[in-house]
């Protein structure tokens, strides 16, 4: 038996902390997402009610999907599931992890196999600019790259 299974358990040392929760993503469609060939299941994301919770979930590129460089003033974490991604000009692929500190730029980023990428975005530590998920991720219909925004 290890030690971790023979220690007793302890009370929350605060009674106001909140409990984890849990999603699947079987139990969520996928999305629209504002650039050619992007689709998401955003798991968790920003509501008036929980104006700080991240944008976190999973993006599906299909083969050929890209985005120009654009800019964003919250912080994000990505970690490449699957597929190969040019990413300002070099190759990465399944295992790598990409940090995006605040603010930061995406550079420009192409896929030819297409793949599914984990992101999680959050408020920037240093700018305080939050995630944004309405009109980016739940999109009824996606516009044309040359009418989207680039610094958001």
């Amino acid at each position: 038996m290890t030690e971790a299974a023979t220690r007793p358990k302890r009370e929350a040392s605060r009674k106001d902390h909140l409990p984890f929760e849990a999603k699947h993503v079987d139990d969520f469609e996928w999305e629209t997402i504002r650039w050619p060939g992007e689709t998401g299941k955003m798991l968790f994301h920003p509501r008036a009610e929980r104006p700080t919770e991240p944008n976190a979930g999973i993006l599906r590129l299909a083969p050929g999907g890209y985005h120009p460089e654009h800019y964003h003033g919250f912080a994000q974490v990505w970690y490449i599931m699957s597929g190969e991604f040019r990413i300002d000009g070099k190759m990465y692929g399944p295992g790598t992890m990409i940090f995006h500190p605040d603010p930061h730029f995406e550079g420009e980023f192409h896929t030819e196999t297409g793949g599914d990428i984990l992101i999680v975005q959050y408020p920037g530590p240093t700018t305080a600019e939050r995630p944004i998920y309405d009109d980016r991720f739940n999109m009824k219909e996606r516009r044309a790259v040359a009418e989207e925004r680039i610094d958001r």
